[in-house]
């Protein structure tokens, strides 16, 4: 079913752009939501962040992104975060979630909803709202839970589901197969509450998802509407959003902001195009400009810089993305050092590798050696020679030039460098 009213399919309907960008997987059906997306009254919609960490990570970025995407096309956000769910844990295929104590679990939720704040806006017509799901779920006794919501689950379908195939043949226990059960009524309470017409989240989802669908529906509510946006992967069969540190979170002081931009600058060009696609808040005529322009200068990096710069703004606020942009392009000689702050720098030089000392501070082929960027103080020695070696970005040429306590950046750091690309920290300690 299709409504006259709504703007023709093209460049401009919102629904259309999501498709080209590539953010639908699955649907309930395309043209009931085409009608839900475009048809200009504005749906009030829902996406689940389960705290399973004290941080959100890039691999949400796409839900989050979403939610504002959706939000800016005129409709309503409910933010859900899972202080119920959370207890439980979604089935892995691997084995059984590690479950966590309820008063960790609680403190997660309060920095997860203040980590999603930032994404959308709580004023105007559309205003969004974040919920817990253990409002309504931690009312409900057993027998309420069993009779109210277990009996509209036929346990073949539940059984069919993929991770649940799974997982039969090690274990699954009563716990993680009830989960299902918890997300679906959550669809239906946010319907039954605020009247949320749609939900949406990852493709790995699309069971908990449709099955939510399904018991709105019997229940005697609905229509109710849903899709899932594509897993974010790496060209080179990885996992996305990890490095070799670990995860890439969004809170700062898990991941720097530094950090965060570099994460986004590296990106493969291989990836990048669509990368763009998926977060980017550009235009479509201005992504085609941008692919253009960096087919044309490749050595130029103008789509990595683009993304990088965009979404360090987004998560972190302009400040922060001028001092990483700023720390990228001093630490390679190309801006001041002195302009950084000290967080800054610091992130960028552990990043880069930061070797602490203490006590007197050896000569410059001394550091050279210490931060291992030569193995030995011959090699050292023979950089310096050579014109290759910097200090603070200074070149020294004396084999035997020291360091004083007045060319310590901040009172305790020196930047070293060798030739144009490989850089190392020192960090003076007690």
């Amino acid at each position: 079913m299709t409504d006259s009213s709504l703007p023709p399919p093209g460049r401009d309907s919102l629904t259309d752009d999501l498709l080209w960008r590539g953010l639908i997987q699955d649907s309930t059906g395309l043209d009931e939501l085409r009608e839900l997306l475009d048809g200009g009254s504005g749906a009030t919609y829902y996406v689940g962040f389960d705290p399973t960490a004290p941080s959100l990570h890039v691999g949400s970025l796409m839900q989050v992104t979403m939610a504002r995407r959706l939000q800016l096309a005129g409709h309503r956000p409910l933010l859900l975060v899972g202080g119920a769910t959370g207890q439980i844990g979604d089935p892995k295929e691997s084995a059984e979630r590690t479950l966590n104590p309820p008063e960790v679990i609680a403190g997660w939720v309060e920095r997860i909803r203040d980590q999603l704040a930032p994404f959308v806006s709580y004023t105007g017509e559309n205003a969004a709202q974040l919920v817990n799901n253990l409002t309504w779920t931690g009312e409900m006794s057993v027998v309420e839970f069993l009779r109210d919501v277990g009996k509209h689950f036929p346990v073949n379908k539940m059984l069919a589901r993929e991770v649940v195939r799974a997982r039969l043949e090690t274990g699954i226990s009563f716990t993680e197969f009830s989960y299902q059960l918890l997300q679906a009524n959550d669809f239906f309470e946010l319907h039954r509450r605020h009247g949320c017409q749609l939900q949406f989240g990852g493709s790995d989802q699309w069971g908990n998802i449709t099955a939510g669908v399904d018991y709105v529906r019997r229940r005697g509510a609905g229509p109710v509407q849903a899709f899932t946006t594509p897993l974010v992967t790496k060209s080179d069969g990885t996992k996305f959003g990890k490095t070799e540190g670990g995860a890439v979170w969004l809170d700062p002081t898990m991941t720097s902001p530094y950090a965060f931009y570099q994460f986004w600058l590296n990106v493969d060009d291989r990836e990048v195009d669509r990368y763009l696609r998926y977060f980017s808040f550009r235009t479509r005529d201005e992504l085609e400009e941008l692919a253009k322009a960096t087919a044309e200068r490749p050595a130029a990096r103008l789509a990595q810089r683009a993304l990088a710069e965009e979404l360090t703004t987004l998560v972190h606020g302009p400040d922060e993305t001028r001092q990483a942009v700023a720390a990228s392009q001093a630490l390679f000689g190309r801006g001041s050092l002195d302009e950084l702050a000290p967080e800054t720098l610091r992130a960028a030089l552990t990043e880069a590798g930061l070797v602490r000392l203490s006590g007197e501070l050896p000569d410059v082929a001394g550091l050279l050696r210490e931060s291992g960027l030569v193995s030995g103080l011959k090699e050292a020695r023979r950089v310096i020679a050579e014109g290759g070696a910097y200090v603070n970005n200074n070149r020294v040429t004396e084999v035997d030039a020291e360091v004083s306590s007045t060319d310590l950046l901040h009172g305790r750091y020196l930047v070293l460098r060798r030739g144009k690309r490989s850089f190392a920290g020192v960090e003076l300690g007690e």
